[in-house]
């Protein structure tokens, strides 16, 4: 099973003398695993995840048995060795290993709460969702906090950019409510609002000229829930998929309420939606601040009100997604942040 991956940069026999001390500041450490079982999703398809932290922190791992061994750079062998162990708790909470997963924990591998954030403090509980078809752990610092408002707060805003999973985790702990029972409905809605073009006439039924805004809802769903789960959830009424604008005079008791997309609400959008929250329910609001396609561009973003007025109110909790939180294809982060560092 041991294997060497080839990379740049490793020291030669007539590397310079800085790069002879530097090699000679290079550490190694070996790690064992004792649940061996999982030793193949956790080291990957032909040594796949090994390769890629070999990959992006320099070092090289061999693996042999249950015994990894790590060499390369002190600093870059800890932080190899803190996520493998990292990828390993994760394996016992339940969840499955993938690229993006392995990328958020390196990108967070030189802080050192990473551990706390996969099992949780010592205090509790693993910070985790389960669904119908998977198990949920968070994968950076902030997701953490995000999965325990969502377990305790009544209303929670989300703000940040794209791909730090503010949607996808809602919808998961909405799914997961409403199989326990916690919940009798999911309710699921955004502003029919187009990102930046003009559409126009869309043919087709009430339910069809609304499902293009609403795709994104129903792909997390059918992410955390079998398709026919949902098709017969949707049937029944137990899942609702609407615009906001279906929502005036209604009260939502007995539900998880989701609204995505709430930087495109208008202040009085946001007010009406708010004021529809009932008995035993819990609402998220979810949204970009940066990403206002509210036509005309004049009205205030309903979200960004929103959440100046009733931050600090309590039952209400907010949380700040960062760049850093994208937990997508790493390029996604590194397209966010070009973004943001330009002015339009």
């Amino acid at each position: 099973m041991a294997r060497k991956a080839t990379r740049a940069g490793e020291p030669s026999a007539l590397a310079h003398p800085e790069d002879r001390r530097d090699a000679a500041r290079r550490a190694r450490v070996e790690v064992l695993f004792d649940e061996q079982a999982m030793l193949g999703a956790l080291f990957g398809e032909f040594d796949a995840n090994l390769v890629l932290i070999e990959n992006r922190l320099g070092v090289l791992i061999a693996a042999r048995g249950n015994k990894v061994v790590i060499e390369g750079a002190e600093d870059d062998v800890a932080r190899a060795r803190e996520v493998l162990v990292a990828l390993h708790e994760r394996l016992l909470t339940g969840a499955e290993l993938d690229s993006g997963m392995i990328e958020a924990l390196i990108a967070r591998s030189n802080e050192p709460t990473l551990e706390g954030i996969i099992t949780g403090d010592a205090k509790g509980p693993p910070i985790m969702i389960r669904t119908r078809r998977k198990t949920i752990v968070p994968r950076t610092a902030m997701q953490a906090d995000y999965m325990r408002q969502l377990a305790s707060r009544d209303i929670i805003f989300a703000l940040g950019p794209a791909g730090t999973g503010k949607t996808y985790l809602a919808v998961a702990q909405a799914v997961s409510q409403l199989i326990t029972g916690s919940v009798q409905r999911l309710i699921l809605s955004r502003p029919a609002v187009e990102a930046g073009e003009r559409l126009g006439f869309l043919p087709g039924d009430m339910k069809e000229k609304v499902d293009p805004y609403l795709r994104p809802l129903y792909d997390a769903l059918y992410d955390c829930m079998p398709p026919e789960q949902v098709d017969r959830r949707i049937a029944s009424g137990e899942i609702e998929i609407a615009p906001i604008a279906f929502m005036r005079g209604r009260t939502l008791a007995d539900a998880f309420v989701i609204l995505d997309e709430a930087q495109n609400t208008t202040r009085e959008q946001m007010k009406m939606f708010l004021t529809r929250f009932g008995q035993n329910s819990r609402m998220v609001v979810c949204g970009d601040p940066k990403q206002v396609d509210i036509p005309g561009g004049d009205a205030q973003s309903g979200l960004i009100d929103a959440v100046n007025r009733l931050t600090g109110i309590d039952g209400i909790g907010v949380t700040r997604f960062s760049v850093i939180d994208v937990v997508r294809h790493p390029v996604v982060g590194r397209i966010v942040e070009a973004y943001e560092g330009k002015s339009a």
